[in-house]
């Protein structure tokens, strides 16, 4: 199971699809750790039990296993965050943005990674699960860490692939099961 299996499974009509996947990855000036820590924490975010296949051996091979836990922490805090803060900030009264959250986030604090890998990872994270106020809180901690606008953007090109992939394939899946019933 690769990055090679899975361009290999992305249709004919998806073919940008898998030439953007191979180049996201492929050729990614990041490093290897954001790279693979992005890749996983995308993976496990996009939902698709044969993305995540594909890419989890790659990325544990690529990450040490604090990493490997960080991408993976990244992916399930995000996706408690983005739902909360989306919808708070959605929610035409502006007093629920007041109200204390009153939920833990210690891993964002101490995700036993380097900050900035783990901000990065989140921002992916966050731009598959389109919640806006988690962007910009990332993308500002990013900036002001000074981390270029090229590398934030890098990670949500991976995210949008990963995500594009993900939905090609599941939706290629259920056509196929529904085609043999």
């Amino acid at each position: 199971m690769s990055l090679d299996s899975l361009k290999s499974a992305i249709p004919d009509f998806a073919k940008d699809l898998k030439l953007n996947l191979g180049s996201v990855i492929g050729n990614s000036d990041l490093p290897a750790q954001q790279l693979w820590g992005t890749v996983l924490s995308c993976a496990i975010a996009a939902r698709s039990p044969q993305v995540l296949r594909e890419l989890e051996p790659e990325a544990k091979a690529n990450l040490s296993p604090e990493a490997y836990t960080a991408a993976k922490s990244a992916a399930a805090i995000m996706a408690m965050n983005n739902v909360f803060y989306r919808t708070r900030h959605l929610l035409s009264d502006p007093e629920y943005g007041t109200l204390r959250a009153g939920l833990r986030m210690n891993v964002i604090g101490n995700p036993g990674v380097e900050k900035v890998d783990f901000e990065l990872w989140s921002l992916a994270v966050s731009a598959i699960n389109g919640c806006g106020q988690c962007l910009d809180s990332h993308e500002q901690v990013l900036r002001k860490a000074g981390v270029g606008r090229e590398t934030v953007q890098e990670a949500f090109k991976i995210a949008s692939v990963i995500q594009a992939v993900a939905v090609t394939l599941d939706g290629e899946a259920a056509l196929a099961a529904t085609a043999a019933e």
